[in-house]
């Protein structure tokens, strides 16, 4: 499927076995990847559009295979948006037989720099580099919503105002919530400012909010490593002498490793929205509420 003449013909078949849901009338057709750029897409948006997000709520990006309905989709978008930076490299033969613009929301942001590449495959696809995870810093996050209005001020100039009004009102949210993070991890003392997580993916909130990476489960910015016997026992005595009090793992990773390294070493697990938002409802339907319950559940586990 990830072939463009599979591409084609998935939305041809598609196309003559089933009526597509009427657009709303006029709205402009935006595909996101992941369902945090789809949040964010959709607070620029607003009303003019009518979004997609590739990814369902709790996938997890490193792994996510297309169905011919995202095909579908990405056939028909006049916008596709992209975390960029790596993080959607498995899909990159189905995006370059789409006819749409597709634009990386990160472009611009300073990216960081793997410390390491030990525990990197040759065959995942990733540009083992830079660290994708940029929305872990809200002022990144911000920067995705000018790159989003001025990608749909130029395919739909028609609401352009709309556009970069809508971005500029939630970029003051986003400062707003940088500075409550400033307020609450200061509630942590310095000491026990340490992460230990799931994979490489708090970098950009451990450098912006003061943290201490120990370390990660498996050593690599993707999930799909799986960590050596002698790099676990090197995680496990990295924990010890730093004083970790928490390992945190996402909310889309099965936790029983974390669970066995945690209770070799006297830490707890701790589970976070890092990949993903929540099911609407829940506790982290939006960005802003990801972060809000991540820096709680990590100054509950660390003060």
């Amino acid at each position: 499927m990830k072939r463009p003449t599979s591409l084609l013909l998935l939305t041809a078949f598609l196309a003559a076995c089933a009526a597509p849901t009427p657009a709303e009338s006029g709205a402009f057709k935006v595909v996101a990847s992941t369902t945090l750029v789809g949040d964010v897409a959709a607070r620029v948006g607003g009303a003019h559009i009518q979004l997609v997000t590739l990814l369902p709520v709790g996938a997890d990006p490193h792994s996510f295979e297309p169905s011919p309905q995202d095909l579908a989709a990405l056939e028909d978008a006049d916008l596709i948006l992209l975390n960029g930076l790596g993080l959607e490299a498995n899909l990159a033969n189905i995006l370059s037989a789409a006819p749409a613009p597709v634009v990386e929301v990160s472009d611009g942001i300073t990216a960081r720099e793997f410390e390491s590449e030990e525990g990197h495959t040759e065959d995942d696809g990733h540009d083992h580099g830079l660290d994708p995870h940029v929305w872990m810093d809200p002022r990144n996050v911000a920067v995705w919503a000018v790159n989003i209005a001025a990608a749909l001020a130029d395919a739909d100039p028609a609401h352009a105002t709309d556009y970069r009004a809508n971005a500029e009102a939630y970029a003051a949210e986003l400062d707003a919530l940088h500075n409550w993070i400033v307020e609450q991890v200061a509630l942590i003392p310095t000491e026990d400012r340490v992460l230990v997580a799931d994979h490489d993916s708090l970098g950009y909130f451990a450098a912006t909010y003061g943290f201490d990476l120990a370390g990660t489960v498996t050593a690599s910015f993707s999930t799909l490593a799986e960590p050596s016997a002698q790099e676990l026992a090197a995680l496990e005595d990295a924990i010890r002498a730093a004083g970790a009090l928490a390992i945190f793992v996402d909310t889309t990773i099965n936790p029983a490793l974390a669970e066995r390294i945690a209770a070799d070493t006297g830490s707890q697990v701790v589970r976070l929205y890092s990949a993903s938002l929540s099911e609407p409802g829940g506790p982290a339907a939006t960005y802003i509420d990801l972060m809000r319950y991540n820096v709680s559940a990590m100054v509950a586990a660390l003060k």
